[in-house]
This record gives C-alpha cells, sequence and structure tokens, in this order.
C-alpha cells in the first residue's frame, strides 16, 4: 500500500523520529520516504491503480515467491548442504528446507554423502556395464607396475569403494578434487603393502591379506589428512607378471610345481621306508638283547652247575668221579644198541635181553597213560 507519513504535519522526521539530514554535519543520508514514494509512483505507472486489484496480488505472491526462493533452499535425500557464510563454514543442513541468508551473504554446497564412489587404479572400467578394460597407455602402466619384496615386478590393477562421512572436512582439508588425493593416497598405500610381499604369495592366497593391509594403510592416511573420507573396500581386479614375461613366469610356475609334486613324492616314499628301517633295526637290536640275556644265562647256570660239581667233588672225589663216569657214559649210549659180555660168565655171552625194545614198550605205555 502506499505510504502515508503520519506525523500529524511535522513533517521535519522520518518515521524513525530522525531530522532528514540526519544530525550531523556532512551530506544528509538518502531519503527513505522519498524512495518509497517514488517507488509507488513507479507501479502506479506500470499498473494502473497501483497494488490493488488481480494484478497486484499477482506481483505481491510473486514477490513473494521470490523472496521464499531466496531464503531457502532444498537438499535432497542422500546429501548434505554445507552453509557458508562469506566464505566460511557456519553450519550443516540435512536434507529437506533449510533457511538461508540471500546470496551473497549466505552460499550453499551441497555434498552426497550416501553414494558409495569408486577409483580404479591400473586399469579403466567401463561403470555402465561393468565391463573392465586393460589399457596399454603409460599413465596406467605407470600406476599398475609395482616392485615386489623380493624384487620382482608384477601387475596391481585394484579398485577403491569409499564415501563421504564428513562434508565440512571433505570440502576444506583436502584440495580439490578430492578424488585425485583418494587415488594417490591408494596407489601409495598398495605399492607399500606390495613392496613387502613376494610375489609368489601375492599371486597364490595373498589377495585377502593385501586388500585388508591397503585398505587399512589408506583410511589411516586419509585420517590423518582429516579428509572425512571412509573407505568400505579395496577390491583386486588383478595380480599378474607383466605381460611381456608371462609365458615364461607360467613356465617357470609349472616348473616349480613339477619340483614341488617331486619333492612331496619323495618325502612320502622317505616317511614309509624310514618307519620301516627303524623298525626293523629295532627288532635286530631287541634280538640282540635277548641273545645276550640268553648266553649270559646260560653261562651262568652253566658256571654254577660246574661249582655244584666241584663242590661235590670236593667232599667225595671217588664217588663224584664214578657218578660222573657213569652220567656221560648213559648220555653218550643212550641210543645205542648194546650187548653185554662178561668173561666170567661160563660161554662168555651174558643171554640177551632186548632192552631198547622195552625201554620203547614203557615210554608208549607212559604216553598213553597221560593221554588218558
Amino acid at each position: 500500500m502506499p505510504w502515508q507519513n503520519n506525523n500529524g504535519g511535522g513533517g521535519s522526521k522520518s518515521p524513525w523520529g530522525q531530522p532528514p539530514g540526519g544530525g550531523r554535519g556532512g551530506p544528509p543520508p538518502p531519503d527513505i520516504d522519498d524512495l518509497i514514494r517514488r517507488f509507488q509512483e513507479s507501479l502506479k505507472g506500470l499498473m494502473p491503480g497501483g497494488l490493488r486489484g488481480p494484478v497486484g496480488i499477482i506481483v505481491v505472491l510473486l514477490a513473494l515467491y521470490v523472496g521464499f526462493m531466496m531464503l531457502t533452499f532444498r537438499v535432497q535425500p542422500g546429501e548434505e548442504g554445507v552453509v557458508l557464510r562469506f566464505g566460511e563454514w557456519s553450519r550443516t543442513a540435512t536434507p529437506g528446507f533449510n533457511w538461508r541468508l540471500p546470496y551473497p551473504v549466505e552460499t550453499v554446497q551441497t555434498v552426497q554423502v550416501e553414494r558409495q564412489r569408486r577409483v580404479d587404479i591400473g586399469f579403466h572400467s567401463d561403470e555402465q556395464t561393468g565391463r573392465r578394460q586393460r589399457q596399454s597407455s603409460a599413465l596406467v602402466l605407470e600406476e599398475s607396475l609395482m616392485l615386489t619384496g623380493d624384487e620382482n615386478i608384477v601387475e596391481i590393477a585394484f579398485t577403491v569403494f569409499w564415501r563421504i562421512n564428513d562434508p565440512k572436512k571433505y570440502l576444506f582439508n583436502i584440495q580439490d578434487p578430492q578424488e585425485l588425493t583418494v587415488r594417490v593416497v591408494a596407489e601409495s598405500a598398495m605399492r607399500e603393502v606390495i613392496g613387502k610381499t613376494e610375489i609368489q604369495f601375492a599371486l597364490t592366497q595373498g589377495r585377502s591379506q593385501i586388500q585388508q593391509e591397503t585398505q587399512a594403510i589408506i583410511q589411516a592416511t586419509l585420517d590423518d589428512y582429516d579428509a572425512g573420507i571412509s573407505i568400505t573396500e579395496v577390491n583386486l581386479a588383478r595380480v599378474d607378471p607383466p605381460s611381456q614375461v608371462i609365458e615364461s613366469f607360467r613356465d617357470v610356475q609349472a616348473a616349480e610345481a613339477d619340483r614341488d609334486r617331486f619333492r612331496n613324492e619323495a618325502q612320502a616314499y622317505a616317511n614309509s621306508i624310514i618307519p620301516e628301517a627303524r623298525g626293523e633295526a629295532e627288532r635286530l637290536v631287541q634280538g640282540a638283547e635277548a641273545y645276550k640275556a640268553e648266553v649270559i644265562a646260560t653261562s651262568a647256570g652253566e658256571a654254577a652247575r660246574f661249582l655244584s660239581v666241584y663242590t661235590e667233588y670236593a667232599l667225595a672225589k671217588n664217588v663224584t668221579r664214578k657218578r660222573i663216569y657213569l652220567e656221560t657214559m648213559e648220555s653218550i649210549m643212550s641210543g645205542m644198541n648194546k650187548i653185554i659180555l662178561d668173561d666170567k660168565a661160563g660161554s662168555g655171552v651174558v643171554p640177551y635181553l632186548p632192552l631198547p625194545e622195552i625201554n620203547a614198550r614203557r615210554g608208549s605205555r607212559n604216553e598213553g597213560g597221560s593221554n588218558e
């Protein structure tokens, strides 16, 4: 509506209670009342009837809409808004409509915090189809060729997946473009891990360990930078010898596999032969020990028997000598047929007594009786 000065005729003061001249020396400030009046007159010239009527309502609504758009901003889901006041961080806005002061007092930078980003090192990838292509450009080879701990060269191609967890740190603590920082840190971390790993371990069972160690080093470095970035995964896409020597390397791998196979077979043969040899040696040792004990026991028994016989012989030499003689003759002639001749007999021949047959029949009867 048009501005009305209701000072009761006292036109010497403005609505703010000050004289038009400002009450001080120097040039007077602009007359606000005059500016408002001129604005109203210009509107009247453009729109007959001033701000009244449908046209005036449309103008007011349009002005309100423009003011609303200047004082608000919208943050999409999955984003956070970093509000800057005169270029300095003021606050972080959450998804939805938020208030701000008009430009250039406050500006807003929105950052996607839920989108997973990726950095490919050593190769380029087509994210639309997921198809990975090895490139022969110098830049990619410069990234992928790395030196292992045993001074071999290996080609490494890997992907780093990361998210933004603090938009303020992400925008102000690392240099734009931030993806370059992630790439450089990731490549440095991978070179550090590969530089401590032997090529055979890297090519076979070491993939998981390399990924874990690399992710830990990348995260620790970015935390030192206070970058506001979280590393979610490190994925090794390829670990190979250089393409120029890959055929020779495969031949070497095959030769090493044959060497290991022959070594395992020899070890298995040794494991089967050595226990048998040790068992045979133990058997021989135990047999020798048993023979030793038997000989010692037999010798001791013979010595004891000899001593006992000698003791009896010392007590009664004639009796003992005759007993020994008889026992000896008995043992010698026990298996012989005997004919006894007596020169005192009439004809000198003693009637034959079939003593061996008698003894044999006696022995058979004893055996039959024992069986019964």
